[in-house]
């Protein structure tokens, strides 16, 4: 089912370059952010990444919406984000505040027991608690926006879908990773290119000397020209990264909501002596 759902993302990618918005804009504050840490330091760029996530929310949300539709309008897709916009954001804040909460809860647990320090049982703790819940909760935004769900229902109607359809799902995530991992890998390949001779010390780093290296040396060792460079790369990677992303997903969720529609219509009724099915 996976496949099938990606070519026909891509179609629609091909026919509307309405759903390529959200990708130029992320691209655009991508970019921006990046410049932004490394010229003005954390503290603006941390206000900003805020603003900008809010806006950009916004854009993905109008783009279920259209893809939902079928519009090709600036305005519809400007209209159903709006529209379901608060649908969508405080869905998205319980499941952060959840993790938060039931993560502070185990670290105090763990602190009476003598146990905070243990680097592993974190690092275990914390992927135990966030990647099963963001797994069963992927689908609660094309929930709102397809079915009209409210914050607790969303939650609920992912949950429930990704229970029913774990293969799928993770046919969905593994097609996601491998297309993502390959746009990435293109574009690191051009971004080399593009800073080989600046990048070209680091071969003649010792095992140490690459253990020592940071990020601040990465970027000072670049220069200006390079954080423009990786600018542009970034406004790429965001531009065709989101649109494939999120038409995958509105895709694939619409033909996992349908597959459990008919189950449910097939075992709500009964048949009669002539063998005739009536619903309830």
């Amino acid at each position: 089912m996976a496949m099938g759902e990606f070519k026909e993302a891509m179609t629609l990618l091909k026919k509307s370059p309405l759903l390529w918005l959200p990708g130029a804009v992320g691209g655009i504050f991508i970019a921006v952010l990046w410049l932004s840490l490394n010229i003005s330091g954390a503290f603006f760029s941390s206000r900003l990444l805020i603003l900008f996530a809010l806006v950009f929310l916004l854009l993905t949300t109008g783009m279920f919406t259209v893809i939902k539709n079928g519009e090709t309008k600036l305005t519809s897709l400007l209209a159903g984000g709006i529209q379901y916009y608060f649908r969508v954001l405080l869905p998205q804040l319980v499941i952060i505040f959840t993790i938060m909460l039931v993560f502070v809860l185990c670290m105090i647990t763990f602190t009476l027991i003598g146990l905070s320090s243990d680097i592993g049982l974190l690092t275990v703790l914390t992927f135990g608690i966030m990647i099963p819940t963001l797994v069963l909760t992927f689908f609660f935004d094309t929930a709102a926006v397809y079915e009209d769900r409210r914050v607790f229902e969303s939650i609920q109607r992912s949950i429930v879908l990704v229970s029913n359809h774990m293969n799928e799902v993770l046919s969905f995530f593994a097609i996601c990773a491998v297309v993502f991992v390959g746009i990435l890998f293109g574009l690191m390949i051009v971004w080399e290119a593009f800073l080989f001779d600046k990048l070209k010390p680091i071969m003649d780093f010792t095992d140490a000397q690459r253990e020592a290296f940071t990020p601040d040396q990465l970027v000072a060792m670049i220069g200006p020209d390079g954080m423009w460079i990786t600018a542009i790369i970034l406004f790429i990677g965001f531009l065709i990264i989101i649109p494939i992303f999120y038409s995958y997903k509105a895709c694939f969720f619409k033909k996992m909501a349908n597959n459990t529609i008919i189950i449910q219509q097939q075992t709500s009724g009964e048949y009669d002596s002539k063998g005739r099915w009536y619903k309830y």
